[in-house]
Parts: structure tokens; sequence; C-alpha cells
């Protein structure tokens, strides 16, 4: 799996809220190869994030893929928005609706690509049946609602049942939780290959400190 480009995509939601356009901008120069953007609506996950406006308003200062975890349920009604607003890939966790096909082909008929996110304790099986309907599974490492928590490291070896089970589909896996160079060679050996980073990324400040942290992680990952 190594032989696939590890793409790292830092999340937002570790960044300086106060500067958010900026902080965007200065991590996308720093070698971020998605934007990985963290929308939480109080109701499946207990924080509350942001929505499609500030989306809409960091969506100028950069060219790079905007990657929408929606932690957010019902999240159908709310698809549309997050099109419009310029994200790229949008991706509805599998616990937070009744018709996860139906949720994937709505995305996909936006003209976006279309992501499940299983959370730790989700088995894999829930997927199966939608693996012609996707472009990305998003594993969480860690229970979703707040940055900062410990990596689950029993995550790995759901990784690669997700890999065999994907066979040569082309769907990416993305890990979100806990990343950070002490993992990221685990998670790729195991078939990630998109890695999730909010504090490990936006540790210190500005372009030379985010440079670093994203080179680290990629050094693991590729090692």
């Amino acid at each position: 799996m190594t032989a696939r480009n590890t793409l790292i995509a830092p999340s937002i939601l570790a960044s300086d809220f106060s500067r958010l356009g900026d902080e965007v901008e200065t991590v996308a120069k720093a070698g971020a190869d998605w934007i990985h953007l963290d929308v939480m609506d109080g109701h499946f996950v207990p924080n509350i994030t942001f929505g499609p406006p500030v989306i809409k308003s960091i969506r100028d200062r950069t060219d790079k893929v905007f990657d929408c975890h929606l932690m957010i349920t019902p999240a159908d009604p709310y698809l549309a928005a997050f099109a419009d607003a310029g994200c790229d890939i949008i991706t509805v966790h599998a616990e937070a609706g009744p018709h996860l096909h139906r949720s994937l082909q709505t995305i996909r008929n936006l003209g976006k690509k279309a992501g499940v996110s299983l959370n730790p304790s989700t088995p894999e099986n829930v997927i199966e049946y939608v693996l012609d309907e996707l472009d990305l599974v998003l594993l969480m490492t860690v229970n979703p609602g707040f940055g900062g928590q410990a990596f689950i490291p029993s995550v790995v070896e759901k990784v690669r049942r997700i890999k065999a089970m994907i066979g040569d589909r082309p769907i990416d896996i993305e890990i979100d939780g806990g990343v950070s160079p002490a993992n990221a060679g685990e998670l790729t050996a195991a078939g990630a290959n998109v890695l999730v980073a909010g504090s490990a990324v936006f540790k210190g400040e500005g372009e030379e400190a985010y440079a670093k942290n994203i080179a680290a992680i990629r050094n693991s990952a590729n090692g």
C-alpha cells in the first residue's frame, strides 16, 4: 500500500480559529495534501464546530482538496449546502442515519466524492453493501467529538480487514484520531493512505513549524 502516495490532511479543528483563513493558507503552503474539515453538531457528537458558511468563507484561501467529515445527524438535509460551500469529499457516518446507500448516492449526484466513516466500535461489515458507492472509508481511531484524544490501537487490525474487503477498488482509506509520527507507519503498513492529523500538525506556530510536523508524519508513514 505504501506504493500509493500517502496524503496528509491536517484538521483545522486544531488550528487557531481566530485566524482560520490564514491558518488554512499557511498549512497548505507547509505541505498539506488535503484540508480536513470536522463538522460537529452537538447532537451526534458532544461538540459543535462550524458549518457551510465558515467553509465557504475559507474556500478561496487554497485550491487544496476540502475533505469534509460530517459528524452530524441527520446528514442528508445538509449535503447540498456542504457541496455548495466548496467541499470536494463529503463523508457521512454509517451510524448517523438509516439510509447510508441513499446518502452516498446523493453526495455523488452532487458531483462530489462520497465517504463513509466508522466509529471505533462499529464493525466494518456495515460498508459491505455500499462499496460500489464509495470513494473513501474514514476510520475513527478515537471516539468522535473532540481533538487531542489518545489513539486506539485496536483499529489497526480493522484497517487491514477493510483493505482486504476493498480489494483493488480505488477507495481511499483515511484515519482520523491521534495520528502522529509514532503510529503513521503502522497505519500505512496496514493499508491506510490518508492520514488526518490535528494537534500533531498545528504544534508550534507558522509555516516552518507546520512543515516540520507534516514532514515528520509523512516520513514515518512512508518509512
